[in-house]
């Protein structure tokens, strides 16, 4: 219900969300700029998109997170590296050394736990460029349910 409004033909809610993307840029960078060490208590809860474009992980992570994962940045990380649209950083997942690049748009949640700070964010969906190439769904051609519907029956396998 759009209780009698117009529909707004400017999208806000992807301006804010950019913008609060954006927060999550600049405090980041804050603490790389301070040689990785976030100031007093401060440390961060960053939730993303494992199969986001652009995130770059170790194959063995996304087979433990194919949706969505956890970081946290507190006391043992590396290399922190943030730019206008991503930033990287060395973790160590089971004693096992990883270099993680997470682009903002990627990012579910950030949670500053020292102050209560918290953000949550709407997953921003690929570009359709990004998501053309050769369809998944092309095979044998659908056959009709034959139940008197007009209903018909297609099988969508998603390659891996």
């Amino acid at each position: 219900m759009n209780d009698g409004l117009p529909d707004s033909l400017i999208p806000y809610d992807e301006i804010v969300q950019e913008a609060l993307r954006a927060v999550v840029g600049r405090v980041l960078g804050s603490v790389a700029e301070n040689g990785g060490a976030a100031p007093g208590e401060h440390h961060f809860y960053i939730t993303f998109k494992t199969q986001a474009p652009g995130v770059d992980i170790p194959p063995r992570l996304i087979e433990r997170f194919p949706d969505e994962m956890t970081i946290v940045l507190q006391n043992r990380f590396w290399d922190l590296t943030v730019d206008e649209e991503r930033f990287s950083v060395g973790l160590s997942f089971n004693q096992i050394p990883s270099k993680l690049v997470i682009p903002y748009a990627a990012i579910t949640g950030f949670h500053d736990p020292a102050v209560n700070f918290e953000l949550r964010f709407q997953a921003q969906e690929a570009d359709e460029e990004e998501i053309v190439g050769e369809a998944e769904n092309d095979g044998p051609v659908a056959e009709p349910i034959e139940d008197g519907s007009n209903v018909v029956a297609v099988d969508f396998k998603r390659k891996k």
